[in-house]
């Protein structure tokens, strides 16, 4: 789990060319909006949940994984306008035929590890979420939905 990368092993990034540096990076905005769109649907999961909390203690968890999900929603919102100006520079860099720098493929291999990383958090988050509110229905009476 800790190597979530969409490109081919080995150095890819030192070896492909703009194009295929382009049609990676598009893909990491697509995958990043879909995150966006799931993380949405699970501030709105949590808040279903939240109305019906009784217990304290279930309300101090569900809060704290609240404040999880906005920051991941934040930092998702950093990715996907780091993405958009890193797509912007290779297209420009593509159009006017100049040569790439080592220093442009050294972030292009920084911002892959950051959303490589926040893949991960999302995922445990995700993962957090699912336990949390199962034992929030557990120890809570929630009406019946069915």
């Amino acid at each position: 789990m800790d190597n979530i990368r969409k490109r081919p092993k080995g150095d890819f990034i030192a070896e492909a060319n703009m194009e295929q540096l382009y049609a990676l990076t598009k893909h990491w905005n697509s995958d990043l909006h879909f995150f966006k769109d799931d993380l949405s649907f699970l501030h709105k999961l949590l808040d279903s949940y939240f109305i019906w909390i009784d217990k304290d203690e279930n309300y101090r968890i569900a809060s704290r994984m609240k404040n999880e999900l906005l920051r991941l929603r934040e930092r998702c919102d950093d990715l996907l306008d780091k993405t958009e100006k890193h797509t912007q520079q290779i297209g420009k860099m593509i159009l006017e035929k100049m040569e790439d720098s080592r220093i442009f493929r050294l972030e292009h291999e920084h911002l892959e590890d950051e959303i490589a990383a926040f893949v991960k958090a999302f995922r445990l988050n995700r993962l957090e979420l699912f336990k949390i509110t199962e034992y929030i229905k557990d120890t809570d009476k929630l009406p019946d939905i069915s």
